[in-house]
């Protein structure tokens, strides 16, 4: 059995504005859905992805107006990974993060890859990784003036972050079935492991560090709520929730999130993890060609659309 790579990552935004103008306007992905969290109708849910929405390349955000800033520390979800087609990209977008006052650092390598990492404006921690000219299933999105050479092309992988490695390893090995490629140690000092499934590369890595004298993370504004893994279908999904409870982890029932199905399991106190369906895919209601543009509800929400729409505030998207 094999999880098949990254299928989306959720994150937190207490500024909607700014974040669907920073994921679009600078970013370059496409919004794909605009819709509520199923379990808080209050809140917006976007999905930022490629052109056609494809599994793997969509960063989602809960928008939690009233929530604190993200602090950053061990056992959490530490960073999104997203994948450019080789060194002149990750120029291209040093040069463009700069044109747009966006904080990042120098072009370096990490993990065997040449690597930059930046962070939007409310600190949330993100990386773009040349994927080597890899194999990419998805269509980049062409509508936000983007060369289609230098655009983002999904991810590259997540990385975590954890108080001790010998803990969360056999989860990671022996439950999920991923294997160790890589371990070095960084220029902290502290140990850094790669593990890969379906054969690892683009799309199909987690970077995780041992950070045994990091203060706990705190989510927020900013931050990492949980990773999603790919699955095909649904028999593939229940073999899979069969596994992770033999194996003795906590699991959701299965949820079906209209555009997805869902399980959900912790890895450890402050880590959440998903594993999602490849199907049915964000154009089960709603034309390709209009991804994102109207609220959209799944089902089993449509009857609430007036009352869900009276408590919810326009987006506005802020000035970049």
């Amino acid at each position: 059995m094999q999880l098949h790579g990254v299928h989306h990552v959720t994150a937190v935004t207490a500024k909607v504005g700014q974040n669907v103008s920073f994921y679009t306007g600078i970013l370059g992905l496409r919004l794909v859905k605009k819709s509520v969290n199923q379990d808080d109708v209050s809140a917006y849910h976007l999905f930022y992805a490629d052109k056609l929405g494809t599994p793997g390349t969509d960063m989602t955000f809960f928008d939690w107006a009233q929530i604190g800033a993200n602090r950053p520390g061990t056992d959490s979800i530490s960073n999104t990974l997203f994948r450019v087609n080789g060194r002149d990209a990750l120029d291209y977008w040093s040069n463009r993060l700069d044109a747009h006052d966006v904080r990042h650092d120098a072009i370096t390598s990490f993990a065997g890859r040449d690597i930059l990492r930046f962070e939007d404006f409310e600190g949330q921690r993100l990386t773009l990784v040349d994927d080597g000219g890899a194999p990419f299933e998805g269509e980049v999105w062409d509508g936000a003036g983007i060369p289609e050479v230098f655009a983002l092309r999904g991810f590259y992988g997540v990385a975590l972050s954890t108080p001790r490695l010998a803990l969360l390893a056999p989860i990671l090995t022996e439950a999920l079935g991923w294997e160790e490629a890589r371990r070095e140690t960084n220029a902290d000092g502290e140990t850094l492991v790669v593990y890969a499934m379906d054969g690892g590369g683009a799309g199909r890595e987690v970077f995780v560090t041992e950070q045994p004298g990091a203060r706990p993370a705190m989510l927020g504004a900013g931050g990492v709520h949980h990773a999603a893994f790919r699955v095909r279908d649904d028999s593939e999904q229940r073999a899979w929730r069969q596994r992770l409870v033999s194996a003795g982890l906590g699991v959701s029932q299965l949820i079906d999130r209209f555009y997805f199905r869902s399980i959900y399991f912790r890895v450890s106190n402050g880590i959440l993890f998903e594993i999602a369906t490849d199907g049915p895919g964000f154009a089960a209601d709603e034309p390709l060609e209009t991804l994102g543009e109207k609220l959209a509800l799944p089902p089993f929400l449509e009857p609430y659309r007036d009352q869900i729409e009276a408590g919810l505030k326009p987006i506005v998207p802020a000035q970049i």
